[in-house]
């Protein structure tokens, strides 16, 4: 596991769009699959994207897939597609045929089976999975990821690609990529900032299985965090 330690959010932000441009420009001729996260801290990355590299960004070789939704419609603020089009996709025009994204206003179940089916037909495969070349993930000061809760590990281990969660305290109903489908990916990135995530952050960084987070961080093939000074001032790591 790699750690990427910046000085603030806005610095950590920069530093992964960095990184996601140079493997776009290291591999010049490939369609770049990749599952994003919603909420605060990549909502902040997508921002600067829009604003800072829009021109920069081969934007016709990503295809936009979601690692997790709410079941609501892309009008709620609550939605993580409809952020990330407010924000991003439509800033910079994305194609709505580069674009997959999971219905939450949908029935959650059959949503769930469309979502997997389409992820099979237009993702490459390996070890019977599909081959993301990126998932970005969040954390929860609870362990989650991926509106994978603690109590609802099943998901991590599941056989289907995409399956439904329940925010334990809310109990509204979720989509969410499982773990094999995450720990198949050629890569697997953690952003996670402020200070209130530097317990979860030691215990994702050093621990077994304890939270979600940490199994899928334990198994996947390639795995990094990037964080900011407050996220990190529980490891023993200086900053860069």
């Amino acid at each position: 596991m790699k750690l990427n330690i910046c000085k603030s959010p806005t610095d950590t932000a920069y530093a992964l769009i960095h990184h996601i441009l140079k493997e776009l420009a290291d591999e010049p001729d490939k369609i770049f699959h990749i599952a994003f996260s919603g909420g605060e801290t990549p909502m902040l990355m997508y921002d600067i994207w829009a604003h800072d590299f829009a021109e920069v960004t081969p934007w016709k070789r990503i295809r936009f897939w979601w690692v997790d939704e709410r079941c609501v419609p892309p009008s709620n603020s609550e939605s993580n597609y409809g952020q990330m089009k407010r924000i991003l996709l439509d800033v910079v025009g994305i194609p709505e045929h580069h674009i997959f994204r999971i219905h939450g206003e949908s029935d959650p179940v059959r949503e769930a089976v469309r979502c997997s089916e389409q992820v099979m037909k237009h993702v490459p495969v390996d070890n019977y999975l599909p081959l993301f070349d990126l998932v970005l993930l969040g954390v929860g000061e609870d362990g989650h990821t991926s509106s994978i809760f603690p109590g609802q590990e099943a998901l991590l281990s599941s056989h289907a690609i995409y399956e439904t969660s329940t925010h334990p305290c809310t109990h509204q109903k979720r989509i969410a990529l499982t773990g094999a489908p995450i720990i198949n990916a050629r890569e697997v990135i953690f952003l996670i900032t402020g200070k209130d995530k530097a317990s979860v952050v030691k215990e994702l960084y050093s621990s077994g299985d304890t939270i979600p987070a940490a199994y899928i961080a334990g198994r996947a093939q390639q795995v990094e965090l990037y964080l900011d000074e407050a996220a990190a001032v529980n490891l023993e790591q200086k900053i860069r």
